[in-house]
Formats: structure tokens, C-alpha cells, sequence
């Protein structure tokens, strides 16, 4: 079956089922990893200046207001996703974990978040190769509701975290 291409804007529900439920394989498209390369150029850009960017080199919420020196700013977002793994349950779905995990490719591939592409790469590699994170059914923090189920399934990106 012909992969799924991601660019960020053509994910189609079907697409969707077809990756889930099919394990249909998925790429990038070019234009999304050269939107990617670019919008990171900016963030790290921004480190090296030592500009204020809130959540990249700022404390969260009440602690906004301080600031995270460039040398540890790595250690400030591998601490935001340890922290925020706190789903409790059992595991999701394996065709409902590879749905969020096209999806998220496909909104990282937008270009807007400033991450690395191969971070994006290797979250595809993971689906392709079948390789999926634990993501517990329940638990969630913020309002938008997803910062735990996400924050399980990028612990895995950098070595943490389970997979089955």
C-alpha cells in the first residue's frame, strides 16, 4: 500500500484509520522537513542570543518569570516531559497510540513548534518499525488535555519511557 505522506495539512481521517488500524506506513514530505529545519534555525537562534522565549528557556506557569540559562535548557524540557508522564491506567490501544502518533507527526510537520525534524523522523521510524508507546488510558494535565499522553510518548523519542 502506497505510504502515507505528511505535510501538515492533507491528514485525512481515512489516512488516519489506514495508519491505525492498517499499519499503513508514513514518510515526510520534503516541504515539511525543510519548514521544520527552518522554524528550528529560529529557536536556536533565539538560545544563543539568550532571548526570553516562555516554556523554551523559561520556567511554566507561576514560574514564567525565570529564566533557564542555555546550557540547561535541554535538561529543562527532558524535566517538563518527566514530569508531565503522569497517566495512570491501563495502556491505550495500540491502533489508538499509532493514531496519535500520525497525527502528531503531521502537526509537527506544519513547521510551527521548532523541533528538530529528526525528532519528527524518528516518531515516524517508530511507527513504521512498529514500535509503540506505553500510553496509559487515563490522566491528563493543563486544559488541553493531551500533555500526559504526549509526554508518555516522548519519553520514548529519548530513550525513556516503554514501548511495546
Amino acid at each position: 500500500m502506497t505510504p502515507v505522506v505528511l505535510d501538515g495539512s492533507n491528514l485525512t481521517i481515512e489516512n488516519v484509520y489506514q495508519v491505525a488500524y492498517e499499519n499503513v506506513s508514513v514518510q515526510l514530505a520534503e516541504a515539511a522537513i525543510d519548514r521544520m529545519r527552518s522554524s528550528r534555525r529560529v529557536i536556536e537562534k533565539a538560545i544563543v542570543e539568550d532571548r526570553i522565549i516562555y516554556g523554551v528557556n523559561t520556567g511554566f506557569g507561576k514560574l514564567s518569570d525565570v529564566h533557564i540559562s542555555p546550557e540547561k535548557v535541554a535538561d529543562l524540557q527532558l524535566n517538563l516531559l518527566r514530569s508531565h508522564a503522569a497517566g495512570v491506567g491501563k495502556p491505550l490501544p495500540e491502533a489508538f497510540v499509532r493514531a496519535i502518533m500520525v497525527t502528531k507527526a503531521n502537526t509537527l510537520a506544519k513547521g510551527y513548534s521548532g523541533i528538530r525534524p529528526e525528532v519528527v523522523e524518528l516518531l515516524v521510524d517508530l511507527l513504521n518499525h512498529a514500535i509503540h508507546p506505553v500510553i496509559p488510558e487515563k490522566g491528563s494535565v493543563g486544559a488541553c488535555g493531551d500533555l500526559a499522553p504526549l509526554a508518555h510518548l516522548s519519553l520514548v523519542l529519548v530513550g525513556e519511557g516503554e514501548a511495546f
